[in-house]
């Protein structure tokens, strides 16, 4: 129990530090955001590579069934014509089953881009928040700026003289 509130001090120390540096430097967390974006560009675009991977795996597969039931079907119609029905009979079981992973392969295509498609929302969403805070971020630090230079010049125009002296004042 002390300990926890001992760490839950030191973190709210170290957090009011670390925003007190944010602070004075709003450049260094610009480039602190810029970087974490490309980060998350690059592991956001490493797992859309692996799903498109998996993707592609799975339409050569499909694409592989579909030609071997083809032939099932061609073979299997073949002997039947024939009058060979134990042939037939193996070929027909055999079309049953490349039926059914065909199907399931065809399930599991459809999920396989519909979370593809997800992927890509997401990613985009991401971006598009991460882009917005770093604009954030450059139009605070413009700001900033523009303020203290205003002031430079408010503190400038502060030590100028403003009247000199009339007919009537001397030297003193």
């Amino acid at each position: 129990m002390l300990m926890t509130r001992i760490a839950n001090l030191f973190r709210g120390f170290l957090s009011l530090f670390i925003s007190g540096l944010e602070r004075k430097n709003p450049e260094a967390l610009l480039e602190l955001e810029q970087e974490n974006l490309r980060k998350q560009i690059g592991k956001y675009n490493e797992g859309l590579a692996s799903h498109a991977g998996l993707c592609e795996r799975l339409m050569s597969q499909t694409k592989k069934l579909e030609a071997e039931e083809r032939e099932l079907r061609a073979k299997a119609g073949a002997n039947l014509k024939a009058g060979n029905r134990d042939a037939a009979g193996q070929y027909a079981l055999r079309l049953q089953t490349v039926t059914r992973e065909l199907e399931e392969n065809r399930i599991q295509l459809k999920q396989a881009e519909e979370t593809y498609q997800n992927l890509l929302k997401a990613r985009d969403v991401a971006i598009s928040t991460a882009r917005a805070k770093i604009e954030n971020l450059k139009s605070s630090i413009n700001d900033m700026k523009m303020k203290q230079a205003m002031a430079e010049l408010a503190e400038m125009s502060a030590g100028m003289i403003t009247n000199i002296g009339g007919a009537g004042d001397t030297l003193d």
